[in-house]
C-alpha cells in the first residue's frame, strides 16, 4: 500500500473526442515564442551541464523569462534584408560561484545560444539578424536553501503549484501536433522556401475537421508569385497526407488564409520567422509541456522551459503528469481519456505530492473501481522514479514545449 496521496476517480463531463467542439492550437519551431521556449531550455540544459562538470552537482537557476524584442526586414522575390535585428535577452537566475568555485553563467548561457539558433534556423545569421544579451541575477537565498541540501536523495519541491497531463491525445491533437513537426522535419529537408515559423490550428466540429497553417516562406528560395503559390500548395497536400495518417473524419487544410494575391500581401520572410516583421515573444505564452495548447483539456500556466529541472514544479509535473497520463494508457486497459494533476508543497519531496489524482473516461462496461488499483500502482511507480525526468531533461531526451 502506497504511503503517497493518489486519488482516481471518473471525470467529469464528456472525453474531448465526444465533445462537439474542439480548439487545438500548436506554435512551432520558428514562432517567437517558441524560439524564447528553445533557446531558454537550450540554455538551461547547457548551465545545468556545466555545473555537473565543475563541482558536481545542479546548483539553482532558472532561465524562463526570456524575451525576444521583434526586428524588422523587407523580404522581397529572390533575397531582401534585414533592417533591424531581432533582440533576444535570457533572463533569470543563476548560482555564479559555489564553495570558491566560479561558474561562467553568462558565457555559457550566449554560448547555449547561438548553438540552438545556428542549428534550427539556417537563414537567421547570428549577431546581424538576431543579437543576444544575458542577464543573470543570483538567486533568491531562501530558494537557494530549499534547493541546495545534497543529503536528500529526493530534492524538495521549490514552490507550492501544479502540473497536468492527459492520454491519449485525440485525432485532432495528433494531426496539429505532427503536421508542424513534420514540416519542420522531413517536409522542409527538401523544400528550403519553407520557414520555421508555422503555427497549426486545428476545429473539430463533429466529424469536420478544419486545419488552419500560418507557414513562413523564405524569400531566398522563391523567385515570384508563382513559386509562392506552388509552395502555398504544397504545403497544403503534405499537411493532407498528415492528416490521413491520424483520422478517417473529414477534413479540410487552409494554409496562409491572410494572403491576398491581387494586393501582393503574402507571407513572405527573409529568415524564416515573423520575429522579423514585429511579433515578439516570451517564454511560456506558447505550447504547454505536451507540445499542443489545448482549450478543451486542462492546462497548467506554468511556462515549462528554461526552469531547473532539479525542483522545480512547473517544469519536472507538468513533465511528470503527461508520462504518467501515457503510461497508464499504455498499461492499464479500458481507458478512453486521463487527466493527471499532481500538486506541490514548497519544502516537501517532489516524490510525494501534496496530491496525485487521475480523472479516466472509461471503456463501456469498465467501472474505474475496476481498474483503479492498476492506475494507482504506475502512478506510484512513475512517482518513485521522479529524478529520472530531471536526468532526461538534461540530457535533451524531453521536449518542454
Amino acid at each position: 500500500m502506497s504511503h503517497r496521496n493518489i486519488r482516481v476517480e471518473p471525470m467529469a463531463g464528456l472525453a474531448v473526442e465526444d465533445q462537439a467542439v474542439e480548439i487545438v492550437e500548436r506554435k512551432g519551431l520558428g514562432h517567437p515564442d517558441s524560439i524564447c521556449d528553445g533557446v531558454a531550455e537550450h540554455v538551461s540544459q547547457a548551465l545545468a551541464r556545466e555545473y555537473l562538470d565543475r563541482v558536481g552537482t545542479v546548483l539553482h537557476y532558472n532561465t524562463d523569462e526570456t524575451q525576444l524584442v521583434a526586428g524588422s526586414a523587407a523580404p522581397a522575390f529572390g533575397g531582401g534584408e534585414t533592417i533591424e535585428p531581432i533582440y533576444l535577452l535570457i533572463v533569470g537566475r543563476a548560482t555564479k560561484e559555489y564553495e570558491g568555485t566560479k561558474i561562467p553563467t553568462e558565457t555559457t548561457a550566449l554560448r547555449a545560444a547561438r548553438e540552438y539558433l545556428s542549428t534550427h534556423f539556417p537563414e537567421l545569421e547570428f549577431g546581424t539578424d538576431v543579437v543576444v544579451d544575458v542577464e543573470l541575477g543570483e538567486g533568491s537565498g531562501d530558494l537557494q536553501e530549499v534547493f541546495g541540501d545534497e543529503g536528500r536523495s529526493v530534492p524538495m519541491a521549490n514552490d507550492t503549484s501544479f502540473g497536468v497531463g492527459h492520454a491519449p491525445l485525440t485525432e485532432t491533437e495528433e494531426i496539429v501536433l505532427n503536421a508542424e513537426r513534420r514540416l519542420n522535419a522531413e517536409y522542409a529537408s527538401d523544400h528550403p522556401e519553407l520557414g520555421q515559423d508555422i503555427k497549426v490550428m486545428g476545429k473539430r466540429e463533429g466529424d469536420r475537421i478544419d486545419v488552419t497553417v500560418a507557414a513562413a516562406m523564405i524569400d531566398a528560395y522563391v523567385d515570384g508569385l508563382a513559386d509562392y503559390r506552388d509552395a502555398v500548395a504544397g504545403v497544403r497536400e503534405f499537411v493532407l497526407d498528415v492528416a490521413a495518417d491520424y483520422t478517417d473524419r473529414e477534413v479540410e487544410i487552409h494554409v496562409n488564409t491572410a494572403d491576398d494575391y491581387d494586393q501582393g500581401a503574402i507571407y513572405l520572410t527573409t529568415t524564416g520567422t515573423s520575429a522579423e516583421q514585429g511579433d515578439d515573444g516570451s517564454v511560456g505564452r506558447g505550447n504547454r509541456a505536451n507540445g499542443l495548447i489545448t482549450p478543451n483539456r486542462s492546462m497548467s500556466m506554468e511556462a515549462t522551459s528554461g526552469k531547473n529541472p532539479v525542483n522545480h514544479i512547473g517544469k519536472i509535473y507538468n513533465l511528470l503528469s503527461t508520462q504518467i497520463a501515457r503510461a497508464v494508457v499504455a498499461e492499464v486497459g479500458g481507458i478512453r481519456e486521463i487527466r493527471v494533476r499532481l500538486l506541490s508543497q514548497i519544502g516537501q519531496p517532489i516524490d510525494d505530492p501534496h496530491v496525485a489524482d487521475a480523472a479516466l473516461v472509461t471503456e463501456a462496461g469498465v467501472e474505474v473501481a475496476d481498474i483503479q488499483a492498476d492506475v494507482e500502482a504506475v502512478i506510484d511507480r512513475e512517482l518513485a522514479d521522479v529524478t529520472s525526468i530531471t536526468e532526461r531533461v538534461i540530457a535533451g531526451e524531453l521536449a518542454t514545449f
